[in-house]
């Protein structure tokens, strides 16, 4: 049974419905392409059947080690960026209580993350407090040379070896990292670190589904299992489903393609859960680097309502019509929170006495998605029960297959991404490599 529900009513209200019909073909040719793997880019598609391929000894093996580094750490460092660290970190926020790092008597350890920037005050701030915490290190590079995320493993490394001496930091550095070459693989192999693979045929974007995502959301003490259930029932039913009007991932990404050639340049991913910031931004990764090249793509931005409607909401109601919406909804929460009444009701909250902070969390949806779509802005909504590991792999799986039809809509690689060594290339010769 399928969690994920899409309503596309919203959207096709602004499109011509002969224009739908007319580009069936198309999204039918580029599913096709996909799931035969003909299509551009095909040498990396591993993440398509990989959900039911991860074997139960790799899941023994990913929580076995979870289990070991916990065991001694207080902090586990993730050492990476872009899709070597988004989609474990979307999971860790959206499922972990957000004020874990000062509650006492944790069962497991607090996730941290180092690599994904070249703020200084940052990575200092984060070695003075491993100087007086028990730690240990994940690093994901497939390359090891990666400019971010190697600076910072070299000083966690240094740090590591000078705090607990070589033989013990061996034991708490994790690497995860190609099969065969580069020069992270080489270090781990000297130095004997306990080693996860990331497939040749899956990209960083796509890979929170390997031991790249796996270990640390099973570091976070969540369920690696679930959320690969949630993406086998999820990639179950695409498979299942192989025409556009039963298949919710070819209906989402035609009809952005159709609001894309209608001059619709922007897709504003929102939730109204703010545990879901990074699962946004895990999205605006593996759209924006699939799809834009060649001049060609929707820019993918996001926000958590209502928070930025207080300073993006008026843009959004009235500013230049080349946005739309895809809305996360979730339908219920854990906590149970309801105003209480107030006899002086200074306030004039005590007409909202009873009710919970959800309840009118969901009327403020509803209304904003109705002031929005009479503001000519296109709205998706996605609706999942809850945020749980098997829904939130559920929605991985359906925005990875999404993806990847957009891309071969578009009639570009959704697998690579050329255009990222611009700004390396530049960063290295002003740099003197």
């Amino acid at each position: 049974m399928i969690n994920t529900v899409l309503n596309t009513i919203s959207v096709q209200k602004f499109l011509p419905q002969l224009g739908i019909q007319n580009e069936m073909p198309g999204i039918e040719k580029a599913y096709h392409k996909l799931v035969s793997k003909t299509g551009k880019g095909n040498d990396f598609l591993g993440w398509l059947t990989l959900p039911e391929e991860i074997t139960p000894d790799q899941i023994s093996d990913i929580n076995k080690t979870a289990e070991y580094l916990a065991s001694f750490s207080e902090i586990i460092v993730v050492v990476g960026i872009g899709g070597s660290y988004l989609g474990a970190r979307a999971v860790i926020e959206a499922l972990q209580h957000p004020f874990k790092s000062i509650l006492p008597n944790q069962n497991t350890p607090l996730i941290l993350f180092a690599g994904n920037s070249l703020g200084e005050d940052y990575h200092k701030a984060l070695i003075d407090t491993l100087d007086i915490k028990e730690y240990s290190v994940i690093v994901i590079s497939k390359s090891g040379t990666t400019t971010e995320p190697a600076i910072a493993f070299r000083i966690l490394k240094e740090h590591c070896e000078n705090k607990y001496g070589r033989t013990e930091a061996q034991k708490r550095i994790v690497a995860i990292t190609d099969e065969k070459r580069g020069a992270l693989k080489k270090l781990a192999t000297e130095e004997n670190y306990k080693t996860f693979v990331i497939p040749d045929d899956v990209g960083g974007r796509y890979s929170v589904l390997t031991p790249v995502g796996l270990l640390p959301i099973a570091c976070a003490g969540l369920n690696i299992r679930k959320l690969l259930n949630g993406a086998i029932n999820m990639r179950r039913m695409l498979l299942k489903n192989t025409t556009y009007d039963t298949n919710i991932a070819m209906q989402y990404a035609l009809l952005r393609f159709l609001l894309y050639k209608e001059g619709k340049k922007m897709e504003l991913v929102v939730a109204y859960e703010p545990q879901l910031f990074f699962f946004i931004e895990w999205f605006k990764q593996l759209f924006g680097e699939s799809d834009g090249k060649q001049g060609k793509g929707i820019f993918p931005a996001g926000a958590i309502f209502s928070t930025d409607l207080h300073s993006l909401g008026q843009y959004i109601q009235e500013g230049e019509r080349h946005l739309f919406e895809t809305v996360l909804s979730v339908e219920k929460v854990s906590a149970h929170l309801p105003i209480p009444f107030d006899n002086n009701d200074l306030d004039g909250l005590n007409y909202l006495y009873q009710k919970t902070i959800h309840e009118i969390n969901l009327t403020a949806e509803e209304g904003t998605r109705k002031a929005h779509i009479s503001g000519n802005v296109p709205n998706f909504r996605i609706t999942i029960p809850t945020i749980t590991e098997e829904t939130l792999g559920e929605l991985i799986y359906f925005f990875e297959f999404s993806c990847a039809l957009s891309g071969y809509l578009l009639n570009v690689n959704p697998f690579d991404q050329p255009g990222v060594e611009a700004y390396k290339s530049n960063m290295f010769k002003l740099l003197g490599k």
